[in-house]
């Protein structure tokens, strides 16, 4: 079954701001929360399919790839697992990554039972901590792009502290329930309104809404449960990438403090010019120069493709500006099979020096009538080609 457009699932329009975007997710939220709805599968698969669309849209970076791309950049993505996350994701991940959506909690802890929802994944009401996403620019050759590239970089970011194991703690028992919230992560407040009492759900102020804190920390990280180190990351990246072009690694970025979800890596694709071959979208363009002789007579050439050297035929009359078309030997789109073509524009080379004997025969052949110019009406002007290239 094809995926719905993330727009249509939220009911917003393509340009809709991010304000929009997230007072609609919270208006399909609560329709359709697990506590509201108990026992309703349906419900449930409509409540993760708005919060997918939510991590998507929600997301500067992933939302420009979504609008270029569409569900086809899940595929770009070069760990593997899809540009966004996205099918994956579970309620314990929808409840850790926007519960601060509502304000706090679920809008329904103090109506269905306490949050049903989040039960399960055995962190109650507790707030997850991410970490940073990393930002790292890729350089590639033409050659590598058209072909696809694995890179291993080595990136300087927060790791987990092998000491505590990302904990903060110096050991296991150096833990304690936090006495503010009872270990729920949350405190809630009720308060009398003309309309009766309404109850208001928050962030505990005295663990961070972790549900409990530490009472003697890690030696190595002092308690954060992360610390600067090194990690050689595997990209594998798409043939076909472009210049600016954006690609994710989820979970690749700064590790999140007392084992929470680490953040992304985001590469940014940067083009190394070619000394002889330009890009052209997919296109690739080479510039021939001949002489006029082979240009008249004809004759058969090599020139340099990103596939290696490839061998055209120069007809005889051949005029300068003609563009020869290479099927095939450009650039291949990023998730497809169709590949660009490499354009050879002729140019015929004009010597700037003569030496007299060279002289002499061109001043016999230059009163031949078939030296004067005498263009047929076959012949395409300029702007003809210009246009027939570009269409």
């Amino acid at each position: 079954m094809a995926k719905r457009d993330y727009y249509d699932i939220l009911g917003v329009a393509k340009g809709a701001p991010a304000d929009e975007v997230k007072k609609a997710y919270r208006k399909m939220a609560i329709k359709y929360h697990p506590d509201k709805n108990p026992g309703d599968k349906e419900a449930e698969e409509s409540f993760k399919e708005a919060a997918e669309a939510y991590e998507v849209l929600s997301n500067p970076e992933k939302r420009q790839r979504y609008d270029q791309f569409g569900h086809a950049a899940n595929a770009s993505s070069p760990n593997g697992g899809g540009g966004y996350g996205g099918g994956g994701m579970d309620m314990n991940d929808i409840f850790s990554q926007f519960g601060d959506i509502f304000g706090g909690g679920s809008p329904f802890e103090g109506f269905f039972g306490g949050g049903g929802g989040r039960q399960g994944g055995g962190a109650g009401g507790r707030r997850v901590a991410r970490g940073s996403n990393l930002r790292i620019k890729v350089k590639l050759t033409l050659e590598e792009i058209a072909s696809g590239a694995e890179k291993k970089i080595k990136v300087n970011k927060q790791v987990v502290c092998k000491t505590c194991e990302g904990s903060g703690a110096k050991d296991k028992s150096a833990f304690q329930t936090c006495s503010t919230c009872g270990g729920s992560g949350a405190v809630r407040r009720v308060t009398n309104t003309i309309l009766g009492q309404m109850q208001t759900t928050s962030t505990c102020p005295t663990c961070n809404g972790e549900g409990s804190v530490i009472t003697s920390k890690c030696n190595v990280c002092h308690g954060d449960g992360v610390v600067r180190g090194e990690e050689t990351i595997s990209i594998n990246i798409p043939a076909g990438v472009s210049e600016g072009m954006q690609l994710s690694m989820s979970g690749k970025g700064n590790a999140a403090p007392r084992g929470g979800v680490p953040g992304d890596l985001i590469i940014l694709i940067e083009e190394i010019p070619h000394e002889t071959l330009k890009r052209d979208g997919n296109n690739i363009i080479y510039d021939l120069h001949i002489n006029f002789v082979d240009a008249a007579i004809g004759s058969s050439v090599e020139v340099p493709t990103i596939d290696g050297k490839a061998k055209i035929k120069i007809e005889p009359g051949t005029q300068g500006g003609k563009i020869l078309r290479l099927k095939g030997k450009g650039v291949p789109e990023v998730n497809s099979y169709h590949r660009g073509d490499q354009l050879v524009h002729i140019n015929i080379w004009t010597p700037k020096a003569l030496s007299r004997e060279e002289r002499e025969t061109l001043e016999k052949l230059q009163s031949s009538p078939n030296f004067k110019p005498n263009p047929g009406k076959n012949e395409k002007s300029f702007f003809e080609r210009m246009k027939e290239y570009f269409e």
